[in-house]
């Protein structure tokens, strides 16, 4: 059954059963009273007592199904105030316990419920058929049937079943569920679009990248799983604290009972603390943070993922495809005196087919643009974000950094890269047979958004930023140099990059921040791992715990933004809902707060930190106005600043 519909049958039938009891409670109650209107006491006791029951044999299985789970829940407190309450005759104190009990069950999942709200729009929008091309005809399809490759005709208003590459002129989409923009996006000829985007404009034509099963949507639908079934580990913590509540709770009861010798007052006590706030603002103010994130584009794991990102003071960023587009651009290819540039490029690129990188793909695109044929490798080794080795047509192919080249060069270089390449520019070196045969010459232009969203960390709290990339030094001062980055760098392999990220922690709890295999290890060494998941590996997005879900980075600091304000909302409830908890325990061990009173001020005082930590999901404008001063900011850049030269 489709994720989506699974929640609303879970969703509807908790709320059934909120309703119910809550039904039960009220309709006691008014009866009740009615009754002791007419002076029919016992009736009216009767009455409250069945009322009470219900909700109190459901609160005792919950309670019992905690302990199995080895939790020690809170909400033990209101069946001990309901029990005591019969017990000691106070039936209407014991039906308005149960009635706001139950009042405040309901309004956590609803609560709840609405914090999940944006969560499983983003995934229940998305198409269940298709219209593949078959030929020249078209047939309806199952999305689940759709592989890679497959020609798939999109109409307007329909919502992209996959990801894939544009074929036709132009397509407009809404983007809107995945990146929380409004503003329709352009986009033209061979550009990636993600599932889940709306065709406002023309029909159009899609390639499948790959299998419905693999796309972003279907990433979504596991991440939401992943954030919904999570505890966070400020809940855990919760939980410890709830744990000595309890303990406090009875202790201040049965004091109040042996000193005052009555009952009553103990009773009070039990039922102001009934349930704590402790157990409602954190599930519900992290719920909402995720949730808040995920209109965003930016999609948090778990809760204990937005605790985390909460508290990172240190960034250090990968460059390719991440602080740069990923789409690199050939600007000359320089071959020593005994071989072709042309056949230079095509045993390049012949080997490179074996490799995901960025670069790889840019070698390709050049080669086919330049109608080469391209034979298939063999016995290929690849050392992530640093060159791989492979035989092509009879030769061995080495593709690379200038070091990484050299080391596998066991013949005097009879050609050097020196003078060859300028400031900024990427320098792809390449062997054959044992002997450096030339270079590739290569640009990746810096995004237009990143110093925007590098201003806006730091406004956010970020205290450090360090540039961590594979590429020369020199190339990565030249991108650090733009975008303002002090601390930069360079010829990165994977374990340096881990080594990075945990030297760094000296200067507080880091965010890494890449998208290719080779930052996988540096993601997980990483206090907070962040992946770009539109067009990044796949390695990078399982080993990160944030993952975006757009090309761009901007979503990352309304990200941090949502994280900072969610833990901050679920600290200030527990603190001024346990306050104010313990001030109406001690005024009812004293005598001044009778059970009753004592039950409808902490119902107030419940409602008050739900509706607090609900004050995540009103972020919008703080974050909508973060993006504007970003997009002026990118508006008023000259063109000039985002490129490399």
């Amino acid at each position: 059954m489709p994720f989506v519909g699974v929640i609303s049958i879970l969703t509807s039938s908790l709320k059934i059963e909120g309703a119910l009891l809550v039904l039960t409670a009220a309709s006691g109650l008014l009866a009740g009273l009615t009754l002791l209107s007419i002076d029919s006491v016992a009736l009216a006791s009767l009455i409250w007592t069945f009322a009470t029951l219900p909700i109190l044999a459901t609160l005792l299985l919950q309670a019992f199904r905690s302990l199995r789970r080895g939790d020690f829940g809170l909400d033990i407190l209101a069946a001990l105030s309901m029990a005591f309450a019969l017990f000691f005759g106070e039936y209407l104190a014991a039906n308005v316990v149960a009635l706001m009990y139950a009042g405040g069950q309901m309004l956590e999942g609803y609560a709840s419920g609405r914090a999940a709200r944006e969560m499983a729009a983003l995934v229940g929008r998305v198409a269940r058929t298709a219209f593949r091309y078959s030929g020249d005809q078209l047939e309806l399809i199952q999305i689940e049937a759709i592989g890679a490759g497959d020609r798939i005709m999109i109409r307007q208003g329909e919502v992209l079943p996959v990801d894939g590459i544009l074929l036709s002129p132009r397509a407009v989409l809404d983007e809107s569920a995945l990146t929380g923009e409004a503003l329709p996006v352009d986009h033209l000829t061979g550009e990636e679009v993600l599932s889940g985007s709306a065709s406002i404009g023309p029909v159009f034509t899609l390639k499948a990248l790959r299998p419905a099963s693999e796309s972003t949507y279907a990433a979504v639908v596991r991440l939401v799983e992943t954030a919904r079934n999570s505890k966070a580990p400020m809940t855990r913590l919760a939980d410890r604290y709830g744990l000595v509540f309890l303990l406090m709770a009875v202790t201040i009861a049965s004091s109040s009972w042996l000193l005052s010798d009555d009952p009553r007052r103990a009773l009070a006590v039990l039922v102001i603390a009934t349930p704590c706030p402790l157990i409602l603002a954190v599930p519900v103010a992290l719920m909402s943070g995720i949730s808040r994130c995920a209109s965003i584009g930016c999609l948090v794991k778990d809760g204990g993922a937005l605790e985390a990102l909460s508290r990172v003071r240190v960034a250090v960023l990968d460059k390719t495809g991440t602080l740069t587009h990923g789409r690199a651009q050939i600007l000359a290819v320089h071959s020593s005196e005994w071989i072709d540039e042309n056949e230079l490029l095509r045993l390049a690129a012949s080997v490179d087919q074996a490799s995901s990188h960025v670069m790889a793909a840019a070698l390709i695109a050049e080669a086919q643009a330049r109608h080469l044929t391209l034979s298939p490798p063999t016995d290929v080794e690849e050392i992530g974000g640093t060159g791989l080795e492979g035989t092509v047509d009879g030769r061995r192919v080495v593709v690379g950094g200038d070091r990484f080249v050299k080391s596998r060069s066991s013949e005097r270089p009879s050609y050097t890269v020196e003078g060859h390449h300028r400031a900024g520019e990427v320098v792809v070196t390449v062997a054959i047979d044992g002997m450096v045969a030339g270079s590739i010459i290569m640009a990746d232009p810096v995004r237009a958004e990143a110093v925007g969203v590098l201003q806006r960390l730091r406004s956010a709290g970020i205290e450090k930023i360090i540039l961590a990339s594979g590429d020369r030094l020199d190339v990565a001062s030249h991108v650090g140099s733009i975008l303002g980055i002090e601390r930069v760098l360079g010829e990165q392999t994977p374990a340096s990059k881990v080594d990075a990220v945990v030297a760094a922690r000296s200067f507080g709890p880091v965010m890494m921040v890449g998208d290719g295999v080779n930052d996988a290890p540096a993601l997980a060494a990483a206090d907070v791992g962040v992946a770009l998941g539109a067009r990044g590996a796949a390695a990078s997005s399982e080993a990160a715990s944030v993952v975006l879900l757009v090309d761009r980075l901007d979503p990352l600091a309304n990200a941090l933004v949502v994280a900072r304000r969610t833990v901050t909302i679920a600290r200030e409830s527990i603190m001024v809902g346990l306050g104010l908890s313990v001030a109406g325990m001690i005024a009812a061990a004293f005598g001044y707060l009778p059970p009753l009173h004592g039950a409808l001020l902490q119902e107030a005082i419940d409602v008050a930190v739900i509706l607090n930590a609900l004050r995540v999901l009103g972020l919008s404008s703080e974050l909508e106005n973060g993006s504007s001063r970003h997009r002026r900011n990118t508006e008023a850049r000259p063109a000039s600043n985002t490129q490399l030269s």
